[in-house]
């Protein structure tokens, strides 16, 4: 599974963004996708996560509220909205794919697949 994310820029406190995740090689209906992300120094951080047919959602606390998480499995893709961004929102954000039985997976090691990341940088 090659992941692509794609829609990452810098953008003003308070804007809004949309990164998207396609596949290659993949059909993403078949997997549980979700967003990570990671600043300079911290840790890999979950975001989202969306079951196989995108009922079910789930997201982190520092993000409920702002980001919303969607798929179209007929175009093979996954969105994550966000909305109101803020200077902490500012990192790499992953794309990543879970072929696990559960819907909600927060741990980045339950994530076999990943895609190389794309910055989203929010000025203050």
């Amino acid at each position: 599974v090659q992941l692509v994310e794609s829609g990452g820029g810098l953008v003003q406190a308070g804007a809004s963004l949309k990164v998207s995740c396609g596949a290659s090689g993949a059909t993403l209906r078949n997997y549980i996708m979700g967003w990570f992300r990671q600043a300079p120094g911290k840790e890999r951080e979950f975001v989202a996560c969306i079951d196989r047919t995108g009922s079910i959602t789930y997201y982190g606390d520092s993000v409920k509220g702002r980001f919303w998480i969607s798929r179209d499995n007929d175009k093979n893709t996954v969105d994550l909205q966000m909305n109101d961004l803020e200077f902490e929102d500012t990192a790499v954000y992953y794309c990543a794919a879970n072929d696990d039985f559960y819907a909600i997976q927060v741990t980045p090691e339950k994530y076999a697949w990943w895609g190389q990341g794309t910055q989203v940088t929010v000025s203050s």
